[in-house]
């Protein structure tokens, strides 16, 4: 760590999440500076600091916490994950890293990857065509099953459409000209629920269930947060798999189990909240984050030294 131990935490908006943070790193010793990837820049003409962030002009950070990616054009969001290959690239933790973020921003493939390891997911679908969109839906629906339309990009259940009939099908609409079909599972018709998993470094740290107003469960939907304890071998091995899978230093793993009993996973998050999580948590989230990271900041160091 360098001396001042400074550290870069990636947000446009602190709010909770950002100020926990912060308090974990101060209660370690680590100053911190909030920092938005779209104030930050590359120089180039400078090969000892080609990456430029704010509050970082004599040195870059000891380390970059990942707390939020801004929307904008592809052109822009391009340049922010530029941002975070580029400061891994001259040796400094980032967490979680770029290629991390590619891989679940992008509901597709974070589909795509899950289906591939063989990790439990519902039958999915991405593509631009509308008319074959509605054939596939209108194929889902006569076999029985309902499907839901989502954003390729997006959090928090914004977006979410559920087509239970051909008359829903009129609503089936593509975001910036793209597909995200998965199909529906159910947990309970009377009682919606779905579970978030936390995982740090390949183990669960903490879980809870999430019960929707609606079919939705998302916190920001309105879901009420439960305790799940983390007995349940089967719940936590399939979070823990799903993050290992998708090579994440931690993640929000959101699992489902349907009617029959089976556990699918239904979106992992690479920049998860954990609010509602720690409100019926005993342990200290951020404080887990916050080890985790400078644990791997301080391995990284040692590499390096070892390397020169």
């Amino acid at each position: 760590m360098g001396e001042s131990g400074r550290i870069a935490i990636v947000t446009d908006d602190p709010g909770w999440h950002g100020a926990r943070l912060k308090q974990a790193f101060a209660a370690r010793g680590f100053d911190c500076a909030y920092v938005s990837l779209t104030a930050c820049h590359l120089e180039l003409e400078d090969p000892a600091m080609p990456v430029r962030l704010p509050g970082f002009s004599e040195r870059l950070p000891d380390g970059v916490f990942v707390r939020g990616i801004p929307g904008g054009s592809l052109e822009q969001v391009t340049f922010y994950l530029d941002i975070l290959h580029g400061l891994k690239m001259l040796g400094i933790p980032v967490y979680n890293d770029a290629r991390a973020i590619e891989r679940t921003v992008d509901k597709g493939m974070t589909s795509f990857l899950l289906q591939r390891a063989g990790i439990p997911t519902p039958p999915t679908w991405v593509l631009g065509d509308a008319e074959t969109a509605r054939e596939i839906t209108r194929r889902e629906l006569a076999a029985g099953h309902r499907v839901v339309s989502k954003p390729l990009f997006g959090s928090q259940g914004t977006g979410l459409q559920r087509h239970d009939s051909l008359e829903d099908m009129a609503n089936l609409a593509p975001t910036n000209g793209i597909y995200y079909l998965q199909r529906y599972v159910c947990s309970d018709e009377n009682a919606p629920h779905d579970w978030r998993v936390f995982v740090i470094r390949g183990r669960t740290v903490a879980a809870m269930r999430r019960c929707g107003v609606t079919w939705l469960n998302n916190v920001a939907q309105g879901a009420r947060c439960e305790p799940a304890r983390l007995d349940d071998i089967l719940l936590c091995r399939l979070a823990e798999d799903a993050a290992k899978t998708l090579d994440m230093a931690y993640a929000g793993v959101d699992v489902i189990r349907d009617q029959h009993g089976r556990y699918t996973v239904l979106e992992v998050n690479s920049v998860p909240a954990w609010k509602g999580l720690q409100s019926v948590s005993d342990v200290i989230i951020a404080d887990l984050l916050v080890d985790d990271f400078l644990g791997h900041c301080a391995g990284t160091e040692s590499a390096r030294r070892a390397a020169t």
